[in-house]
């Protein structure tokens, strides 16, 4: 089984990587891609797990995997430092998918420069410390054109053209 291409989408808080991660997956699903996404959550006290519903009682009781099962879901609570874990094992998760979509972990992605990075800015001077900072960039989204700024890395408004910033991943993943 072929590994899957991951792609990170980095962005300050609100600038629309949600709204790009929908339009990717969208676009994409309907070209047949099976697409995983990986939500980084910086709260640090934030959890899925509602207190004193049942899944909350049995972490409380010590398991340390809890799996949810509904008429439309699944869902796996596993209780670890997430601070510590590696994105190798996050990725052991996302076996049998062609694309995984990371959102967020902006600390983490100025190092890797394994992954292309699709990155979402509000303004001139995220556009700048993103292409000082991240690398690879495969495109520019969000309320900020960078249409002008004689950038070689483009410009996608997702909103208008889902499939132009589908086009520039699907050629990764091809």
């Amino acid at each position: 089984m072929k590994r899957p291409v991951v792609i990170t989408v980095v962005g300050s808080k609100s600038s629309g990587k949600t709204t790009t991660i929908e339009a990717l997956t969208r676009e994409l699903t309907k070209r047949g891609y099976k697409i995983a996404v990986v939500k980084h959550i910086p709260e640090p006290d934030f959890t899925i797990d509602t207190v004193g519903k049942d899944t909350w009682r049995f972490a409380q009781s010590g398991a340390e995997t809890i799996i949810s099962v509904a008429s439309n879901e699944i869902a796996t609570i596993e209780k670890v430092k997430a601070k510590n874990f590696p994105l190798k094992e996050i990725m052991q998760k996302c076996k049998g998918y062609d694309i995984v979509f990371l959102e967020g972990f902006r600390k983490f992605m100025d190092r890797k420069k394994d992954i292309p990075k699709i990155v979402v800015v509000r303004s001139a001077k995220e556009v700048s410390e993103a292409v000082k900072n991240l690398k690879p960039i495969l495109a520019f989204t969000g309320p900020c054109s960078t249409e002008n700024l004689n950038l070689k890395i483009p410009y996608v408004n997702v909103l208008k053209n889902p499939e132009k910033i589908a086009d520039i991943v699907e050629k990764i993943v091809l």
